[in-house]
């Protein structure tokens, strides 16, 4: 069976580093495992390092290696021409490069806590393709998909 795949926008990857807990941390947990394969592109890590910056200033270094520990993939953003012939899959325009990016992936799940534009417009998921969740959302989908030896121990916890 081949890895889950998963997106993670700016709101899902600054939730599982700045929480302890959380359906968002297991994911990187599971990341840092390689249980799960976790994608993001070039303009979530400048959006989570804004919100870092802002939100809990002087540990971007710490937020630069958690990344790296859950091996985190950083894809390229895609291409001015791929955005633009896509600005109809979702109402807010600053979201199509993080949708865009995510089908040319190949993902398996968008992970995001943005409710607004991305999982209460059930077009978005219908127009794209994609499967988009919450963290939540996502540990279930990814726990019926490893079966019954996902639960493993992760930091010392059972998951």
């Amino acid at each position: 069976m081949s890895k889950v795949k998963l997106f993670l926008d700016s709101s899902a990857l600054f939730a599982g580093i700045a929480s302890p807990k959380g359906a968002a941390r297991v994911l990187l947990l599971l990341g840092e495992t390689g249980r799960v394969i976790l994608i993001v592109s070039e303009q979530v890590i400048a959006e989570t390092e804004r919100a870092t910056a802002r939100k809990i200033p002087g540990v971007l270094r710490e937020v630069r290696l958690a990344i790296l520990k859950s091996r985190v993939m950083i894809r390229l953003d895609p291409p001015a021409e791929a955005i633009w012939e896509h600005k109809d899959w979702i109402s807010h325009m600053a979201d199509v490069p993080i949708l865009v990016a995510a089908v040319q992936a190949e993902v398996d799940y968008l992970v995001t806590l943005n409710r607004k534009h991305f999982i209460d417009d059930p077009q978005v998921a219908k127009r794209t393709g994609l499967r988009i969740g919450t963290p939540g959302d996502a540990l279930a989908w990814v726990r019926d998909r490893l079966g019954e030896g996902w639960n493993e121990v992760i930091g010392g916890e059972v998951v």
